[in-house]
């Protein structure tokens, strides 16, 4: 059962994405939040797998909180999924950077919510059409990579670095590199812990930042 946790200042917004959640079998609504500061406290009091969280909110806003549940040990297991209206360069990269798993707009189908939240749950990056376009546009607009990013990585490591950028799985970059999965979950652990990232998703903004992954628009 995914234990999801709701912060959003508006308890319309609240109610109806817990009663969509709740209509899930895998998924329990433990608790909801009205500002950033209540959703950390909450995150840990109610042991919760994701937080959906707005950005937007009065005091302690979505990214701050973001950014102390990801510094915080005792919620290492906890990931964020931000829902939010506004879908900017600055707040799709504060996000991820600040330790968020996944990002959407609150217009997205009931349906890709429920999935985003499987998906962030299970440790996998997800990023919506328009979060990915503002992360191209980022990186596009520098005109070199930040030096230093890759030069504690091997070969096979930028390689399949590469390959998560692009979007694969862990099967997938199985299947593309021809080894076992076990050992793909290894190279992603071992780059986890190399670039100090704390999911994927911080993966794929190393591998865009670095030039590895160059956007094809």
């Amino acid at each position: 059962m995914i234990r999801v946790l709701l912060a959003d200042d508006q308890a319309l917004v609240r109610s109806a994405f817990a009663l969509l959640i709740s209509s899930a079998e895998d998924m329990a609504v433990v608790g909801e939040a009205a500002d950033g500061a209540q959703a950390v406290t909450m995150a840990r009091a109610e042991r919760a797998d994701v937080v959906v969280m707005d950005i937007r909110m009065p005091g302690t806003d979505g990214i701050a909180a973001t950014a102390r549940i990801a510094e915080d040990p005792d919620l290492a297991g906890v990931r964020v999924l931000i829902l939010t209206t506004f879908e900017t360069d600055d707040n799709v990269l504060g996000a991820l950077r600040a330790g968020a798993s996944g990002f959407l707009v609150k217009d997205a189908k009931p349906g890709t919510l429920l999935a985003a939240i499987r998906t962030v749950a299970a440790g996998d990056a997800l990023l919506s059409p328009g979060a990915t376009r503002a992360l191209i546009t980022r990186v596009l607009a520098q005109p070199d990579p930040p030096p230093g990013v890759l030069d504690m990585l091997t070969a096979r490591e930028r390689e399949v670095l590469t390959l998560i950028g692009r979007g694969l799985s862990n099967a997938e970059l199985a299947e593309e590199l021809v080894i076992s999965p076990l050992t793909a979950k290894t190279y992603v652990s071992r780059l986890l812990t190399k670039l100090d990232a704390r999911d994927r998703a911080q993966l794929v903004i190393a591998a865009y930042e670095s030039g590895l992954v160059r956007p094809q628009l």
